[in-house]
């Protein structure tokens, strides 16, 4: 394959795309959708967030996720409540009112009861340039949830509350979506990503609350429950190269392995069928290496002739209708969490140390990077935006990955060379084939771990920041 078709482009290099794209969804879909809402909470203030921000001194990355009754507690709701137990989550409890959603996919217009949440402000130990939410949760059939961010710039004034995502794990009831055309001529939204528009002018977003809006068909008790929902602030400098880190960890996982590529040309109304399916290729890998999988029942969808349809569920489940693809980072994050117990969440890592971390406690790591072919020993191809599995390291140090972009599923192991890998993974800037300077994800990732992890992947993700 000489270039895997992109499953999900940094924000920055994806700004062309969008900015000339029709939107069905666009911002006037954002009081369409709560109109009945009370107004929001004022602006936030000054204070922090609590002690289980996730933030390690000398990196640019803070991750602040709310999952404990605690957590919740400290929320403030409208018709929600919390469960209470070892593993806590919001419900609808009360409805605070009742909204028509007029679904920019479907065409249709249905009528629905919804409960907010709204998070206290959290401020950011990094004043950031880009923000990613991610969540996790249980959304039954006749319900949904949508995810919402606004935060304070460093001068004091308020963005707007911006949808990061309407999501359900189904697509009987709405379809989940992105929405474009997002921006107050100061940040914009691009698809999954929060980003400030100019970051050289020295303005950074300082704090930020998420609002969550549970919805179910009226006149049921049915609800969502969220589990964990959060955000990942960042300001990653630009960078073409990034320093080397000593290696560590000689490991290897036993992950299972599936090839995107053996799924061309099947159910090309995902994402143009399997050619572009490495995000959720990836997240399948990772799902059934905690030993979690879909059901026969779940797989009837698919044409019996396809092997391994598990990647079929997943593409399909991971769609993004706005987006017109299967790498939304946090869909994919989201999707990992409708099997049994299981956390996920959408992050930057600061090194391969922390991959090693991670890999020496028993977690792999999904990362996503762009690269041209000959920057990438091995590969075969370049691409510009490609998400694969970190499962080990060798006796030497290099990257032993699990490449969905593989002729087969038994091509799928691959090893790379570390300092290629660590280069391409971890910059934000690059030139493309045409020599133009382009953006990197600057260590972007999905973590996927069980609710119950032991106490060294505990640890682990701890020291990544990660709680």
């Amino acid at each position: 394959m000489n270039n895997p078709a992109p499953s999900r482009n940094s924000p920055a290099s994806r700004r062309t795309v969008l900015a000339t794209a029709l939107a069905a969804a666009g911002a006037g879909m954002l009081s369409a959708a709560v109109p009945a809402l009370a107004a929001p909470p004022s602006a936030p203030s000054a204070r922090s967030g609590s002690p289980a921000a996730g933030h390690r001194e000398g990196t640019p990355v803070d991750n602040r996720f709310w999952s404990s009754s605690t957590d919740w507690r400290g929320g403030t709701g409208n018709g929600t409540k919390v469960l209470p137990g070892t593993r806590s989550g919001l419900v609808v409890a009360t409805p605070a009112g009742s909204t028509d959603y007029a679904d920019p996919h479907t065409g249709r217009t249905s009528t629905w009861e919804y409960a907010t949440w709204t998070s206290p402000v959290h401020r950011s130990k990094v004043p950031a340039t880009e923000a990613i939410a991610s969540w996790n949760a249980d959304t039954p059939a006749g319900t949904w949830i949508q995810t919402e961010l606004r935060g304070t710039y460093s001068d004091g004034a308020a963005t707007p509350w911006y949808v990061m995502g309407r999501w359900a794990a189904g697509d009987g009831d709405i379809r989940r979506t992105s929405v474009d055309d997002q921006s107050d001529d100061r940040s914009s939204v691009w698809t999954d990503t929060f980003a400030i528009d100019d970051p050289a002018s020295g303005l950074r977003l300082v704090s930020y609350q998420l609002r969550l809006t549970l919805y179910r068909k009226p006149g049921t008790t049915l609800t969502p429950t969220v589990r964990r929902v959060g955000a990942m602030a960042s300001d990653i400098p630009d960078r073409f190269t990034v320093p080397a880190a000593e290696h560590q960890v000689a490991r290897e996982l036993t992950v299972p392995r599936y090839s995107q590529n053996t799924h061309i040309g099947q159910y090309p109304e995902y994402d143009n069928g399997g050619e572009a399916w490495c995000s959720p290729t990836s997240s399948q890998m990772i799902i059934e290496y905690w030993g979690r999988k879909p059901t026969p029942a779940d797989l009837a969808w698919v044409n019996p002739d396809f092997a391994d349809p598990q990647v079929c569920h997943a593409a399909r489940y991971t769609f993004d209708y706005q987006y017109d693809g299967c790498g939304n980072w946090p869909f994919n994050a989201a999707y990992a969490t409708t099997y049994k117990d299981m956390n996920a969440v959408v992050t930057r890592l600061g090194s391969l140390t922390d991959v090693e971390r991670l890999i020496r406690a028993g977690i792999p790591v999904i990362t996503s990077q762009s690269f041209l072919e000959k920057e990438l020993t091995g590969a075969g191809y370049g691409t510009s935006g490609h998400l694969m599995t970190v499962i080990g390291f060798t006796a030497a140090g290099d990257v032993v990955a699990n490449d969905p972009a593989s002729p087969s599923n038994a091509a799928v192991r691959r090893i790379y060379k570390r300092r290629e890998w660590e280069n391409i993974w971890l910059r934000t800037k690059r030139y493309n084939a045409a020599g133009t300077v382009v953006s990197g994800t600057g260590g972007v990732c999905y973590l996927y771990w069980p609710v119950e992890p032991t106490a060294a992947q505990r640890s682990a993700l701890e020291a990544v920041g990660v709680r």
